[in-house]
């Protein structure tokens, strides 16, 4: 009887250390394989989701949730765009959700999808992030998501939904949080989807807040990508995306920093200037609803701060110097700007940043168009003088008003690289 109860117990012994084995070591995805998984958790819309695990996964790995396009899928989006290769240089995990429902298009617009833990398509993305968050100890503080199209619409549900799981996303060609809602149980929104749904900043972000009611932490930071030229889902949907997130995050609608980063692309930064700023805005001109390309995947981890020591879209800090001389009378100013190319390659094309001290406003200028005329500032440069070979200078300068403070400005940056001064 003894022997028998002693096994008994080695029995459940042995059952319950299984059980509190780590589901990492009983139930990972095979790695460097786009592979399916099952059974992740509570998924109320029949998701699909697809795992890509790169040999090369870090301890506590980022997670990215790259979501597709209508009539698209999750292998789609895995082989149509880079993420998994990335992701086998900088060793995240990439989920990719796969919609069932017969147009392939995500909810972005039942009352269900824009409330949090309301039901359908962000409850089974939720679940999928929360089941790689288990099985491999996953960063929570690293939980990122992109999408295209219905995926950008997706990635702006996602971030408002569900702001205490998402740092940041990036979205391609989409809309604002709930401009695509519907009670009629259709899919689509036409005034939205044609850029005549407009709001207030304040408007947009109240939509926004409204998914998880009380809710007083820290909010996703968002970059957008649109093509001037969209025909599926219009340009003006870019500029009410800035005012909403703007907005959520509680910062200007004025850019604190403008440039163009490749030929007929603008981008806008607010917030900060830096390349993980608050809110970040890409507009392509003359480009149409499917403006993703290569290259643009290593743009977004810049921007995630998922690129350690990898591709970026700036040149390196320190390539430049500002020196700027300032002659002031009692109600206006000269100021005389030399910018130098202290790099080792040209620059082609500038747009030199500062901000004007308070009561100053820019009245004309030379060697460049200057906008704003007060706060933040942003020179662009002239046909003649927008290439600076290294150890090279350009001046140009400008005529201000002021109210008491002739100084000059304190801090320069050209492309979005801080300048050194003097």
């Amino acid at each position: 009887m003894l022997s028998t109860l002693c096994g008994a117990l080695a029995a459940l012994l042995a059952a319950a250390l299984l059980t509190a084995t780590p589901a990492a070591a009983r139930t990972q995805a095979p790695s460097a394989t786009l592979t399916e998984v099952t059974g992740f958790g509570e998924n109320p819309s029949n998701l699909q989701m697809y795992l890509y695990v790169p040999d090369s996964v870090t301890a506590n790995p980022a997670v990215l949730v790259a979501v597709h396009y209508c009539t698209g899928s999750g292998p789609a989006m895995y082989s149509g765009t880079e993420y998994a290769s990335l992701a086998d240089r900088y060793g995240f995990v990439v989920v990719y959700p796969s919609v069932t429902r017969a147009s392939k298009c995500f909810d972005v617009s039942s009352p269900q999808a824009l409330r949090r833990d309301g039901g359908s398509d962000p409850v089974g993305i939720k679940s999928m992030v929360d089941w790689v968050t288990r099985t491999y100890d996953a960063d929570t503080g690293r939980i990122f998501a992109t999408g295209i199209s219905s995926g950008a619409m997706m990635t702006n549900v996602l971030l408002g939904v569900y702001p205490d799981v998402f740092a940041a996303g990036a979205a391609f060609s989409g809309v604002p949080f709930g401009c695509f809602a519907t009670t009629d149980g259709s899919e689509w929104n036409s005034a939205c989807a044609n850029g005549t749904v407009t709001h207030a900043p304040q408007e947009w972000g109240d939509l926004a807040r409204a998914a998880y009611p009380g809710y007083t932490g820290p909010r996703p930071r968002m970059q957008l990508w649109h093509g001037t030229e969209d025909d599926v889902l219009r340009y003006p949907n870019f500029g009410e995306e800035i005012k909403q997130w703007t907005n959520v995050r509680g910062v200007s609608q004025t850019p604190a920093a403008t440039d163009s980063p490749q030929s007929g692309w603008t981008r806008t930064r607010y917030g900060a200037t830096g390349d993980q700023a608050p809110v970040e805005a890409i507009s392509l001109q003359g480009v149409g609803h499917n403006l993703y390309s290569y290259g643009m995947a290593a743009r977004v981890l810049t921007f995630f701060g998922l690129d350690s020591g990898g591709p970026a879209p700036q040149p390196p800090a320190g390539a430049c110097r500002v020196a700027t001389s300032v002659s002031a009378w009692n109600t206006g100013l000269t100021a005389s700007v030399t910018i130098t190319n202290t790099g080792t390659t040209a620059i082609n094309g500038w747009r030199l940043g500062f901000t004007l001290p308070a009561g100053q406003t820019i009245t004309n200028g030379w060697g460049a168009t200057y906008a704003p005329a007060s706060g933040a500032v942003t020179a662009t440069n002239a046909s003649y003088n927008g290439g600076v070979a290294p150890n090279a200078s350009v001046t140009i300068g400008y005529q201000a008003s002021h109210t008491g403070s002739g100084a000059a400005p304190s801090a320069h940056t050209v492309n979005g690289t801080a300048c050194t001064t003097g």
